[in-house]
């Protein structure tokens, strides 16, 4: 009778036959899918593992791609085929860098969507795709973007080039039946507005691939009977004119001349202050362009998210090639900053960096602390405040490098800090003689300041 974790591996190598089919008919939404149920009832199912890497990959999503072959190479050290696809990337720093720029301006145009600077975003998206045509993610969101603006023909073409990478992409075929509902067959970037408003006397119809336009006939006697129209519609017209009309015509004509040169005076001095008027606009205007000119400067120039990523991914190609190159490790990583980030990292990234801290975070730990205790010593806090904030960083449980930690900022003059650093002390490491001293150091602060 089969075990239960027989059983696991079972269905967890069916997910992966699955997945590899879809793969193979580039259906990677399902091989996705597939992959990560298979890794769900197997978490070292390796051949899983590095196949959800390349389908990533394939996807235009590095990140994810390496997070997964990272995983896999420490659970199976030999003869992995992670070893081939990692050295594929590492071989060529060019990619990497390209990895780095794809994602940085991907995330500019995520910004540019949120602050409803669409036209922007856009540029920066036909920047990534000039990087990373098979990114599946910025193709959707600009096929999204032309549909918002109703560039049908332009959505259409997005969500194409998504499904001949990605056939089994629901969501691009959604966007590809929405803009061909918006299009008239036959008449292609035509609203269906807009062809009803033609004119009504012709006549279109397909003939095989092309379109004819054919005016309609009308009979010789009702041609005949316009023409008899008009010639008497002249005639009494030129009778009207010469016996009733005229006398009064001739004799309004002053009056109204008059009334036309006050008019013409009148549309000047309002079109004067008018152009006024224009010209204040215009000035507004260029103060706006010159502010939003800023803001673009400002996001191509920092993007905190990017920067984490590149640091996180020069830290794990680090370790890969130098376990116990702990200093080097901590020279990438020392630009990261979680609190600055905050939650705009994706799944990927917050799985390897906790994967990397479960590695080396206690080591980090204890050479931050080393040199911040060493500075505190030496009462270069400022020095001693980076480093123990580092120290706690990767190693929370430790309640001297937050005690000190207050101390430096209390000695640096930071009162407000320090404050809040001796409470998380209390906080975090009650009934302690170090939560004691941090009272004690709260009430001499309370005490100074009153």
């Amino acid at each position: 009778m089969a075990t239960t974790m027989e059983k696991l591996k079972s269905l967890s190598n069916a997910f992966y036959n699955e997945g590899l089919e879809r793969a193979q008919v580039r259906d990677m939404t399902g091989a996705v899918d597939a992959l990560k149920k298979s890794l769900k009832y197997n978490k070292e199912n390796i051949d899983a593992r590095n196949l959800l890497g390349l389908v990533y990959y394939e996807s235009g999503e590095a990140a994810a791609a390496l997070t997964h072959w990272v995983i896999s190479k420490n659970l199976e050290a030999e003869d992995n085929l992670a070893d081939y696809y990692m050295d594929m990337l590492q071989k060529s720093p060019g990619q990497l860098e390209t990895i780095n720029q794809t994602i940085k301006k991907f995330n500019i145009a995520l910004n540019y969507c949120r602050q409803d600077s669409l036209d922007l975003a856009v540029i920066q998206l036909k920047k990534v795709l000039s990087l990373n045509p098979k990114f599946i993610k910025a193709h959707l969101l600009l096929a999204l973007l032309y549909l918002k603006g109703g560039n049908w023909e332009k959505a259409k073409i997005e969500s194409r080039k998504v499904i001949k990478l990605d056939f089994g992409n629901t969501t691009a075929k959604r966007y590809l039946k929405e803009a061909d509902s918006m299009i008239i067959p036959g008449e292609s970037g035509k609203l269906m507005s807009e062809a009803a408003s033609e004119n009504d006397e012709i006549i279109r119809y397909n003939s095989g691939n092309e379109m004819i336009i054919q005016p309609v006939k009308k009979s010789p006697i009702a041609r005949s009977n316009s023409i008899w129209g008009i010639v008497l519609g002249i005639v009494l017209g030129v009778a009207v004119a010469c016996f009733l009309i005229l006398p009064q015509r001739i004799q309004s004509i002053t009056t109204s001349n008059q009334e036309k040169i006050a008019k013409i005076s009148e549309e000047s001095d309002a079109k004067s202050a008018q152009i006024v008027e224009y010209e204040q606009q215009i000035a507004a205007l260029q103060d706006e362009i010159d502010k939003l000119g800023s803001q673009v400067t400002d996001y191509e120039g920092v993007d905190s998210t990017s920067g984490a990523m590149n640091s996180l991914m020069k830290a794990v190609n680090i370790y890969m090639k130098d376990p116990d190159n702990i200093q080097a490790i901590s020279d990438a990583l020392s630009n990261l900053d979680l609190d600055v980030i905050g939650s705009d990292v994706s799944p990927e990234f917050t799985s390897l960096y906790s994967y990397l801290m479960s590695k080396v975070g206690t080591q980090l730990a204890t050479t931050y602390y080393e040199n911040g205790y060493e500075a505190y010593k030496n009462e270069d806090y400022e020095n001693a405040i980076t480093n123990l904030s580092k120290a706690y960083q990767y190693d929370n449980t430790n309640v001297n490098t937050l005690f000190y930690l207050g101390n430096a900022y209390y000695n640096s003059g930071d009162n407000d800090k320090a404050k809040e650093i001796f409470d998380a002390v209390i906080t975090n490491f009650p009934d302690t003689q170090t939560a004691q001293a941090a009272e004690t150091k709260i009430a001499e602060i309370n005490n100074s300041n009153g």
